[in-house]
């Protein structure tokens, strides 16, 4: 009896292109998204996997699924959510993760030669604007991120064991989305007077952090549309919150609040807030002046 192969060619189909990707056999779909990810500039989260007309699981085993030695997959991509130059074309290669591809005599004879081009991450950061270091297990930001200045317009670093936002992220003068969920950030490693240089700042997340507080310096993002910061430890708002004009979207689910600060009413462009799980007994009042405000949430923790 012939022993199980240790691992499998999977042949995957993506913008008109056949790329034979060679896999563990105990893989599962999230292992192949981040083998694809070098291969077609799709982030894993952006990559939806079918095979025999199902989609892929992240979390089920590739066998599971009944994807075999030289079963085909089609991958589509979800708009926005490519990585470096986008995806990968005939005239352009990543050098960012090097995966074994096995090798056609005849595929190979066929294609016509190919320019190779290759570039730092560093520099496909300053090309694009974005900076994709989710899942990464890193402790710091990368000195080169900051290097980038005013290159960079998205710093994704979700999902890490960033314990410091440092005053050098006043150089990203052109960062229009933070993403800082799951990391571990407290009130005192994160340098809100280096955040409030960040005029153009649209969206910022700090969800799933170790926040107790929020400053009063978050009154000077005055360009904030979304605000995450659920599932901290935070027991109120500061006053300042007010002075968010054009913020759309609060999100401050699963923390110790107990009140919220009047000055709420003057973000008049609020369209949506999440306030679940918290120790709130009622809302302000001014809630009801927000002409803006479609979808409100809100509870206690029932302690």
């Amino acid at each position: 009896m012939e022993a199980a192969p240790t691992t499998i060619t999977v042949q995957v189909k993506f913008a008109g292109r056949t790329i034979p990707v060679e896999v563990p056999a105990a893989a599962s779909g999230a292992e192949l998204k981040r083998l694809l990810q070098p291969l077609t500039n799709v982030l894993p989260r952006g990559q939806k996997l079918i095979c025999k007309g199902k989609v892929l699981e992240d979390a089920a085993s590739l066998s599971s699924m009944q994807v075999v030695d030289g079963s085909k997959v089609m991958l589509i991509a979800s708009q926005g959510l490519h990585q470096g130059d986008g995806p990968i074309t005939k005239n352009s290669n990543s050098s960012a993760t090097t995966v074994r591809r096995p090798s056609n005599a005849k595929e190979n004879q066929a294609q016509k030669p190919e320019a190779v081009v290759t570039k730092s991450r560093s520099e496909r950061w300053k090309l694009t604007g974005v900076v994709a270091l989710h899942d990464c297990d890193l402790k710091v930001v990368p000195e080169e991120v900051w290097d980038c200045g005013p290159s960079i317009r998205i710093l994704d670093i979700n999902n890490n064991s960033i314990k410091e936002i440092p005053h050098k992220i006043s150089a990203l003068k052109s960062l229009n989305k933070l993403l800082l969920t799951a990391n571990d950030i407290a009130d005192d490693s994160i340098c809100w007077e280096g955040l409030s240089c960040l005029q153009k700042l649209l969206n910022l997340s700090l969800s799933k952090n170790r926040l107790v507080s929020l400053p009063s310096t978050l009154g000077l993002l005055t360009s904030l549309r979304e605000l995450r910061v659920a599932n901290n430890r935070l027991d109120n708002l500061p006053i300042e919150i007010g002075q968010l004009k054009h913020l759309q979207i609060l999100i401050a689910s699963n923390n110790r609040i107990t009140s919220l600060p009047s000055s709420i009413g003057d973000c008049e462009s609020l369209a949506e807030v999440d306030l679940s799980s918290n120790l709130l007994t009622e809302l302000p009042e001014a809630f009801g002046y927000l002409c803006n405000l479609k979808y409100i949430m809100h509870g206690t923790l029932g302690l």
